[in-house]
């Protein structure tokens, strides 16, 4: 079994993989100082709500943004489950070039992302990904990694309101019935849901311009159907689009078997 592990800034997914289909998966909360004992815990306790066994696991792939726990991850895999871990970064085999000026500086969750989208779609499209900060990818026709632009996330620029501004106060995010607003905690959710799709059909539609075509755009994250329902350009929402994308890039990363 594989086991994969999507660190991000605000939450960390964990899946397990019975070859290609996904046996397990779990969303916890990412805490900078955990340590590998804690994960260790985590992973026994989820793997024991799924009926799995962490001794079954043989292979372990990371994405991880957050550099403080890279060691924690290391050393839950190396000293509890006695195996090697595949991080996601510089010298791995993508299988895609990375056209970017400096390529060690793209995100090891954008390049998974884009992997696992194109190798779903085989066409040029553009990923969005719904995180703490919300990315645009473009790929090409050929499978190349182009780059694109990094706005903040919504529920941080939520949470910036909700600090700045003394009198507003957090609400669900969720699309009110109208833009035009007849309280305050349709107002904050009308701004907060129907401006940031408006972000994102702005993006898009410049990125169209400069391409001078339309690529499929995919989203993916944890907001992305919220938002996305209200856009006018997303075409497609991959719910597991970054689980799929470590599972591809640890079999390119694997040798044969029998090898």
């Amino acid at each position: 079994m594989l086991l994969a592990i999507d660190v991000g800034n605000t939450n960390t997914v964990i899946g397990i993989f019975d070859g290609d289909r996904r046996i397990g998966s779990w969303r916890i909360r990412t805490v900078e100082d955990a340590t590998a004992d804690e994960y260790l815990v985590a992973l026994l306790n989820l793997a024991r709500a799924g009926n799995l066994n962490v001794l079954d696991i043989d292979g372990v792939i990371i994405s991880c943004v957050v550099p403080p726990l890279m060691g924690a991850l290391e050393a839950l895999c190396r000293r509890h489950l006695k195996l090697t871990p595949l991080f996601v970064g510089p010298g791995i085999k993508t299988g895609m070039p990375i056209r970017y000026d400096n390529p060690r500086e793209v995100g090891a969750d954008r390049i998974v992302n884009a992997v696992a989208a194109y190798e779903k779609y085989r066409i040029a499209l553009i990923a969005v990904d719904f995180g703490t900060a919300t990315t645009f990818d473009y790929i090409n026709q050929a499978g190349e990694y182009e780059g694109g632009c990094i706005a903040p996330g919504v529920k941080i620029s939520a949470e910036a309101l909700f600090h700045q501004a003394s009198k507003l106060f957090r609400v669900e995010l969720t699309a009110p019935a109208r833009v035009i607003a007849k309280d305050t905690a349709s107002a904050i959710q009308s701004g907060i849901v129907y401006g940031y799709a408006s972000l994102v059909d702005g993006i898009l539609m410049r990125m169209f311009e400069e391409l001078d075509s339309r690529p499929r755009v995919i989203a993916t994250g944890g907001l992305a159907r919220v938002i996305s329902a209200h856009t006018k350009l997303v075409d497609d929402i991959e719910d597991d689009l970054t689980m799929e994308g470590l599972r591809i890039l640890y079999a390119r990363n694997s040798p044969p078997k029998g090898a």
